[in-house]
């Protein structure tokens, strides 16, 4: 077996390189991948190293075995400078174990349920409808930021009662938070700057939030959890404050990344777009294979409770592990012809949004707001091309395009 030299915590192979290329070689050589800080060399209680699983199996099998790996130390590698724990622990639905999170989860719930999101739909379709529409007219433009924002900003402004300037400036913030180590999001602070001044401006608009709604309820997310309870007591301030930043982040920073990865997609395979312009019963599975070929959330951290051995390597309690949905959506073993863009692949079984009882709370909502974006795409027959080079986000955890010049165009056929 040869060995395999792979630093899943090195930025430039997510900018500059080919991570895909790397898990590949990883899934074959190194499944259970010891990843050491700079300077470190093995495992163990304390390291600041980390387990990178990376085949599909393997993947699969430490989300549902969550009494294993815990979520309780966060799902982010230096999201929240952790020391023993995430300062969101027991408080924040990702990071929360059963039962704490099964009684949290209940509560969240209620915020995607038909009449909001029925709600989300409406404004979600106006706002991508209103975005292609100045991308046709001007011939294209920078769909990174021109359009993938706009299906997520429909969602904040119906689950927050936000007006759209005020749900793009949230989505702005949330992004700045998840990208603190691009240098676009710097502007002269230092990157740890960046992340902490981002939380703490998001915890202030949800303050405000939280003051307008307990002097006015309505039906929105922050009026839910200001009425939610666990076992009779009900939700902290904290807890508010944390599951409202886990929707607002969760549920709305991977789908632009996401859209934007789409239509790249639909650039390097311009088949599959004529495949989905031609046949709108293809929408569905589309939607699904965007989520895997895509799989914007990279992976998730979890914290072995106790000691396991895996394919070999000791796992000892305490040892941060990685879960790389990125890689397992990838998996030769599990997807025939994996590395091909198939809008007509069934079945699908990818997890890009996590399985068990950590699947992604925000699911159906990110569906449907990709569905109405690629459905609007095809309905109107539009077409891209690539203007000029996309850039990278500079994040292990998040992968995305910040930027996606592209000319959009008619198709003859429906002009």
């Amino acid at each position: 077996m040869t060995a395999t030299v792979t630093d899943l915590a090195d930025l430039d192979l997510f900018t500059d390189g080919d991570p895909h290329e790397a898990w590949r070689a990883l899934r074959r050589d190194s499944p259970v991948h010891w990843n050491p800080a700079a300077g470190d060399t093995a495992g163990g209680t304390g390291s600041s190293g980390f387990w990178a699983l990376t085949r599909y199996q393997d993947v699969h099998d430490a989300y549902v075995d969550a009494a294993l790996f815990s979520s309780r130390w966060g799902t982010v590698m230096g999201g929240s400078h952790r020391r023993d724990a995430d300062s969101a622990s027991g408080r924040m639905l990702i990071a929360s174990d059963d039962p704490q999170h099964r009684l949290m989860r209940q509560q969240v719930h209620k915020a995607f349920l038909p009449a909001l999101m029925d709600r989300a739909r409406r404004v979600v379709r106006d706002y991508v409808d209103a975005a292609l529409g100045r991308m046709l007219e001007d011939g294209g433009g920078d769909f990174a930021t021109d359009v993938a924002p706009e299906p997520p900003a429909g969602l904040l402004a119906a689950m927050f009662g936000l007006g759209r300037t005020d749900a793009l400036h949230l989505l702005a913030l949330t992004r700045s938070m998840i990208g603190y180590q691009d240098p676009r999001y710097h502007s002269g602070s230092t990157p740890p700057a960046v992340l902490v001044s981002s939380q703490v401006e998001i915890f202030d608009l949800m303050m405000d939030l939280m003051e307008t709604r307990r002097r006015a309820p309505s039906d929105d997310l922050v009026s839910i959890l200001l009425g939610a309870s666990v076992n009779g007591r009900p939700f902290t301030e904290d807890e508010v404050l944390y599951n409202c930043l886990n929707v607002a982040v969760g549920g709305n920073e991977t789908t632009p990344f996401t859209a934007s990865a789409a239509v790249q997609a639909f650039i390097d395979s311009p088949g599959q777009a004529r495949l989905l312009r031609d046949d709108p019963g293809l929408l569905a599975t589309a939607v699904e294979e965007v989520f895997r070929w895509t799989s914007t959330n990279a992976y998730v951290q979890r914290v072995a409770t106790r000691d396991v051995e895996l394919h070999g390597q000791l796992i000892r309690a305490g040892d941060a592990v990685t879960l790389w949905n990125a890689s397992a959506n990838r998996d030769e073993e599990k997807f025939p012809d994996a590395d091909r863009f198939d809008v007509r692949r069934t079945p699908n079984r990818h997890i890009a949004f996590g399985v068990g009882v950590h699947r992604c709370i925000g699911m159906g909502a990110a569906q449907m707001e990709i569905g109405l974006l690629l459905r609007e795409i095809a309905r109107r027959g539009i077409s891209f091309e690539a203007a000029g080079p996309p850039d990278r986000l500079r994040s292990n955890f998040m992968l995305g395009l910040t930027r996606l010049p592209v000319r959009a165009t008619v198709s003859r056929d429906r002009s």
